[in-house]
């Protein structure tokens, strides 16, 4: 029985640090690493001081495909609801070129590579 206890605990996924709190640079570095983690292409994260008043960072990844942008867009929802922070929506489910995950002062655009390229975020927000 002890051994059976031993294995099944060696299988339990810790719990995560929570996340609620926490300020926008730490939240845009946790979702680019999630990204990162899940295979994600190109991950930026853009400090928008100056730019905007719509976010405090950007985060830019690329998918292979559609399926992989829906996956990316998952695991990071699903990541950051293990730390206890919900995104205020979610827009481009339904397109799977681009989903956008709104976390107040994050905003995290995942993309397929053609509509990464058509929109060039990167150009219009990136450093100069």
């Amino acid at each position: 029985m002890d051994e059976l206890n031993l294995n099944m605990n060696e299988n339990t996924e810790s719990t995560p640090e929570p996340l609620t709190g926490a300020d926008p640079q730490t939240l845009a570095d946790a979702l680019a690493e999630f990204l990162d983690n899940k295979r994600a292409r190109d991950v930026k994260v853009i400090p928008m001081a100056g730019k905007t008043d719509i976010c405090d960072f950007m985060v830019l990844a690329t998918g292979t495909s559609s399926t992989h942008v829906q996956a990316l867009a998952g695991e990071a929802e699903y990541q950051m609801s293990r730390r206890l922070v919900e995104p205020l929506h979610v827009e481009g489910r339904d397109n799977h070129a681009w989903i956008v995950l709104d976390y107040s002062h994050v905003l995290v655009h995942i993309f397929t590579k053609e509509t990464r390229e058509f929109y060039n975020l990167d150009r219009l927000y990136g450093e100069e």
